[in-house]
């Protein structure tokens, strides 16, 4: 399926086009949506594979729902080049789950599920074995006579999901499913949606404002600023190698130093002069060309070691567990270092004077702040 876009009064006019090798696939070309004279998606590209699952992440006013539903066909759409608007979203081969979980309270669970089955022309025994099956899929058994009150938060949206699920389609869109459960209880479904995607296949394309649920269930997630894209890429290339000092602080915990850079070969010198520090780095990973810039480095780089001449002072300390954040200052200059907890070693106070050392290898080095 690929999608394009055009202005026209104001309106969007998006395309879509199916092919057997690429069943499931999703391209979306410059895609922009106003509301007013707000850009809600502002010249959006990207391209999907089949079977991929991939997160729109970002905050409130983002523009991933929006984005979502666009590609869902709520707009001006285009099939082949005839216009599709009045065509049924059930004929359109789409799946879709929403936060709200939208089930019909007068029927029982198992006619919710059939409902997609029942508009798409089966009837009798082919629609309870579907039914049956994805009840089986979404961990439901024996559940298909009860209604939807009778269930629990984290059931019915299992209800909706399999109802998502039953026509087996190639695309699969998701609207901030599990945002109204509790944390222990999203968290055991995240991993049972990657364990149903893994079983049925079919391409996830899945919005969340929570950047660890798009970490941690994701192949790629695409994050989004004030509509506009700003990096797709894996987890890890987001968290390792982010594009933009947006992304950067956007996914994880960043500590961001103002820094003068000194090129020499295919080396950049960032120095800070707040904290007497000095970080070598390669050219590639210095993402501005001025002789100034913000370094960017993850407070499980930044090391401390205890020192009573040290300039660099302890303000506070949170102990987690297994690890240990400790904001420190030195100067004008705070930043926090996570550190790892051991049996016998003695945590960090506050007070206490520490030397800071910065790994360079895990750093990169952003445009000055606008």
């Amino acid at each position: 399926m690929s999608v394009s876009t055009a202005m026209v009064s104001g309106k969007v006019t998006a395309g879509i086009a199916t092919s057997h090798s690429q069943r499931g696939s999703v391209s979306v070309n410059s895609l922009t949506k106003l509301f007013g004279a707000v850009k809600a998606v502002d010249d959006v590209s990207l391209s999907i594979e089949p079977g991929e699952f991939v997160a729109l992440l970002g905050s409130s006013g983002s523009g991933k729902s929006t984005l979502l539903m666009m590609i869902a066909g709520f707009g001006d759409i285009m099939l082949d080049g005839v216009r599709i608007n009045d065509v049924p979203s059930y004929r359109r081969g789409f799946g879709m789950v929403f936060q709200s979980y939208a089930l019909f309270p007068h029927m029982t669970i198992a006619e919710n599920i059939a409902y997609p089955l029942r508009r798409r022309g089966l009837r009798g025994g082919d629609v309870e074995r579907e039914v049956t099956k994805t009840l089986k899929l979404v961990a439901l058994d024996g559940y298909g006579a009860r209604l939807p009150s009778q269930l629990s938060g984290g059931q019915q949206q299992r209800v909706a999901l399999a109802r998502a699920l039953v026509f087996r389609p190639l695309l699969l869109l998701m609207d901030e499913p599990l945002g109204a459960l509790d944390r222990k209880l999203r968290q055991q479904l995240q991993m049972e949606i990657k364990l149903i995607h893994k079983e049925v296949g079919s391409t996830i394309i899945f919005v969340t404002h929570d950047q660890e649920e798009a970490l941690s269930m994701a192949d790629r997630v695409a994050v989004l600023e004030r509509g506009r894209l700003q990096q797709l890429g894996t987890p890890r290339e987001l968290y390792e190698k982010p594009a933009t000092a947006f992304v950067a602080d956007f996914i994880g915990e960043m500590n961001f130093l103002p820094v003068e850079l000194r090129q020499s070969g295919g080396e950049v010198c960032a120095r800070s002069p707040d904290l007497g520090l000095e970080v070598v780095q390669e050219a590639s990973q210095v993402l501005t060309s001025g002789g100034g810039g913000l370094l960017a480095v993850r407070p499980e780089y930044v090391g401390l070691t205890p020192d009573e001449r040290a300039s660099a002072i302890v303000l506070e300390s949170a102990y987690t567990g297994t690890n240990q954040s400790v904001l420190v200052q030195m100067g004008s200059i705070r930043l926090t270092a996570r550190t790892s907890v051991s049996p016998g070693r003695p945590l960090f106070q506050s007070g206490q004077r520490v030397r800071i050392e910065i790994d360079a290898a895990h750093t990169r080095v952003f445009p000055p702040a606008s």
